[in-house]
């Protein structure tokens, strides 16, 4: 994690592996999977790489809000 200079605390990641996007969603990595696979969750791919950027976690999670009455 980088450090910023001027306050030493850390930057938070702007794209997380799609494990890490699971742990941090709350889900399992068998329903991101299958949300990327849909492509209901978008990634990006660098080289071999996938990660998905934070705000995609958070519009994701958005669109499956349920209004409780």
């Amino acid at each position: 994690m980088i450090h910023s200079p001027k306050t030493m605390q850390p930057t938070p990641p702007i794209a997380v592996s799609p494990d890490e996007a699971a742990r941090l969603a709350g889900i399992g990595r068998t329903s991101l999977y299958a949300a990327l696979a849909k492509g209901e969750l978008k990634s990006i791919k660098i080289g071999t790489r996938r990660l998905i950027k934070i705000e995609e976690i958070h519009i994701w999670l958005a669109a499956h809000q349920v209004d409780v009455e």
